[in-house]
């Protein structure tokens, strides 16, 4: 082991080179504040040392990257990684990040598109009246809230990399029937299918990503798999237009019609691909692109920043989450971002000026996704570099404040009521990096970090499914009398939910007696030090069972995770 590992010296004798890089930083551990000073006299108070290291890791641990690689790393991470871990993560986003990005992409094409379609000839020809547009939006959502919950208990159960292509499949067969709709009716029925089969993708995603990327990396990836909303609707923009005008009454098809039929011919084959480019998770893959070794490695790298792979989920268990503040602190700021979106709008209050073209109506507001795009990536790359999650959350929520707010008093200038409607895609990346927050504070529970977003996004789903009738009804657009005034609320409201998470989440760090490791991440002490030094009864250290009354989380796997105790 000598050999293979650069130890602090003092310890062992052996200086710890200064070169090492990316993941091979220093662990600093702390000794649990209890009796043990005979570990005290081997092992030094605020330690660093690398001991408990996999050996699969150490292979590029002299690596030094170049002045032109730190310089590239500080924009994307991969640049200044070591051989090895550039190469395991390059492969990722290259099957991983890309392929989600695409498969939400092509997903948020068709939820932009019933827009658009809707000013873009739907209403007439379907003789539709003005609050019809809403009660799609409704029927999509009852979709969400009933598909979201069960299909996160399958995935599960069922390989990612099954059960994610598989309702890709529907669901493109779904937006391509949404083409031959002859009224309403039609058209709710393929909504709520539609909402129902593409409630899977969000939570979906968002758990196999968080399975396989560490902190520095996560919030990139998941900013930029939730900034596809941002570009496909910037392309629903430009593709309705471009379908508009080379493609309206082509075989006798509207152009709105030719746009679903385009959306569902394109995700078919990219739901095909899925069963290939998912990996399952890294104890469980089963990856053509990822050798024996790599995959051994992404074991080794998830287990060394303390994240646990997927156990058996029990009823159990659910009713421990549900005596926890974990599901109440995430689901609350989440449901409240999910009803308080006012973009949709922005174009009703174009067409009310009656000085653009549809197409105008259509392409002027792909600025503001432009704007998200470039937001999701900074607030992001700022979140991974700084290692802080919450002050970038709250930035990104206070642009969605102002902007409702100045929508709220709404007689202000032209110029000013423009940038109002821009304002909340610059708040876009509040999702991503609210989820990669849970990722690393649940980080001992795959399954409560995969099931949240979808209990998320299903009460976000059912809400938004009556609360838009009520606050923006379209015989009311633009202007609406209530709508931006409670959303002003509830953003206020949204901003204090998330400093109490954080607030609790400091707490359940007291209280766990749990210490951050190198990447910052709560690991209980007794794991840590266990993993860093061995078998601790040789420094006359043990751990002795839960007391009466207290509370293990993980009883599964017998991971005293509420309150461990120590003894000498």
């Amino acid at each position: 082991m000598e050999n293979q590992v650069a130890q602090h010296k003092g310890l062992h004798g052996v200086e710890r080179p200064d070169n090492a890089s990316g993941i091979y930083s220093d662990l600093t551990v702390t000794i649990p504040e209890v009796n043990i000073e005979n570990a005290a006299t081997a092992i030094e108070n605020q330690t660093r040392d690398v001991l408990g290291r996999d050996p699969i890791l150490f292979e590029d641990v002299s690596y030094c990257p170049t002045k032109y690689q730190r310089i590239m790393g500080r924009f994307w991470d991969t640049f200044q990684k070591p051989p090895k871990e550039r190469k395991f993560v390059q492969r990722l986003d290259f099957y991983l990040l890309l392929y989600s990005m695409l498969s939400f992409i092509i997903k948020t094409l068709d939820s932009g598109n019933i827009s658009n379609a809707f000013v873009s000839g739907m209403k007439e020809e379907l003789s539709l009246n003005q609050q019809e547009r809403n009660l799609f939006n409704t029927a999509f959502d009852l979709g969400g809230l009933i598909g979201a919950i069960p299909s996160q208990f399958i995935l599960i159960r069922i390989r990612p990399s099954i059960w994610l292509p598989s309702c890709e499949i529907i669901w493109s067969l779904l937006v391509m029937g949404m083409a031959s709709s002859k009224c309403a009716r039609d058209v709710y029925i393929y909504r709520f299918f539609v909402g129902m089969t593409q409630a899977v993708a969000y939570p979906g995603f968002s758990m196999v990503l968080g399975s396989w990327y560490l902190p520095g990396e996560l919030a990139k990836r998941l900013s930029l798999y939730d900034g596809s909303y941002t570009i496909a609707n910037m392309m629903a923009g430009y593709l309705q237009a471009l379908v508009y005008a080379t493609l309206n009454g082509k075989y006798g098809l509207s152009g709105w019609r030719w746009l679903f039929l385009i959306d569902g011919i394109i995700g078919i084959p990219l739901a095909i691909l899925g069963y290939f480019c998912i990996p399952d998770f890294p104890t469980t893959t089963r990856a053509f692109w990822l050798s024996n070794d790599l995959r051994k490695y992404a074991v080794a790298r998830m287990a060394e920043a303390g994240r646990k792979p997927p156990r058996k989920l029990t009823w159990k268990r659910v009713w421990g989450w549900m005596k926890t503040w974990r599901p109440y602190g995430y689901v609350f700021p989440y449901v409240l971002f999910a009803i308080t979106s006012t973009y949709n709008y922005f174009n009703l209050w174009l067409k009310s000026l009656d000085i653009y073209t549809v197409e105008q109506v259509n392409l002027i507001p792909t600025g503001g996704f432009a704007l998200g795009l470039l937001s999701a990536y900074g607030f992001a790359n700022l979140s991974d570099r700084t290692g802080k999650r919450c002050p970038w959350l709250l930035i990104a929520i206070f642009f969605r404040f102002l902007s409702s707010f100045l929508l709220a008093i709404w007689r202000i200038p032209f110029w000013l009521k423009m940038i109002a409607f821009l304002l909340p895609m610059a708040g876009e990346p509040t999702w991503a990096l609210l989820t990669t927050w849970i990722q690393e504070v649940f980080q001992d529970d795959a399954e409560l970090r995969g099931i949240l977003p979808a209990v998320g996004g299903a009460l976000g789903s059912g809400i938004k499914a009556g609360l838009p009738l009520a606050l923006f009804p379209t015989d009311q657009a633009p202007t609406y009398k209530f709508g931006y005034k409670v959303t002003t609320v509830i953003i206020f409201v949204e901003f204090w939910a998330v400093v109490w998470f954080a607030y609790m989440a400091k707490r359940e760090l007291r209280q766990r007696k749990v210490v951050l490791n190198h990447f910052g991440l709560p690991v209980l002490q007794e794991e840590l030090l266990t993993r860093t030094y061995g078998d601790l009864s040789q420094f006359g250290v043990e751990k002795i069972p839960l007391e009466s009354g207290e509370t293990d989380m993980n009883e599964d796997k017998g991971l005293a995770i509420a309150d461990a105790r120590w003894r000498d």
